[in-house]
């Protein structure tokens, strides 16, 4: 969802002519997109990493241990891919002022998918530090990740009034 939010912001950013700010806000996301993406494919391989942990045998003696370090590692991995969607908002924020016109569904539904990319990473660090806890993570194992939880829920609240504001103007009374 993050990495569709930055392609999306892209397009509008490349078809907002006559304003040097859209020129750099392109060629910014071009690299939040690449961020976007690996910090994807990194969330992927740490969630294997997580469900080869949580498939041992309940009576092995590491599996708690597994379980633990893996949802710790699951949570930060999370959290690095909502700090990659969050890191959009200001392209979002400045497009949704100079974007062009014509494009606006278009920004509305990259707010959207913004908005879905940063929630799913809440949810997956609130379900990951859950399960790290159950197994005993320390408050210190998980502090980190509880930090990141606040700063990217208020990012999710912020997004996701964008994205209504956006989404407003679509009214059948909107100009």
């Amino acid at each position: 969802m993050v990495g569709l939010a930055a392609a999306l912001l892209g397009m509008v950013a490349e078809y907002t002519p006559g304003d040097v700010r859209a020129t750099e806000c392109a060629a910014r996301l071009v690299d939040h997109r690449a961020a976007a993406l690996e910090a994807a494919e990194e969330d992927g391989v740490r969630s294997v990493e997580f469900g080869a942990a949580l498939a041992m045998p309940a009576d092995d003696p590491e599996r708690d241990s597994r379980v633990r370090d893996a949802a710790v590692v699951a949570a930060r991995s999370s959290a690095a891919l909502g700090e990659a969607g969050r890191s959009l908002l200001p392209e979002l924020v400045l497009l949704a002022e100079i974007g062009n016109p014509s494009l606006r569904a278009d920004l509305a539904v990259a707010a959207e998918a913004l908005t879905a990319g940063i929630a799913g990473a809440c949810v997956n660090i609130s379900a990951n530090l859950q399960t790290a806890r159950k197994h005993g993570a320390s408050t210190s194992a998980v502090s980190d990740s509880e930090a990141a939880h606040a700063i990217l829920n208020d990012a999710k609240k912020e997004t996701a009034t964008i994205a209504d504001q956006i989404s407003a103007r679509f009214t059948a009374d909107a100009p």
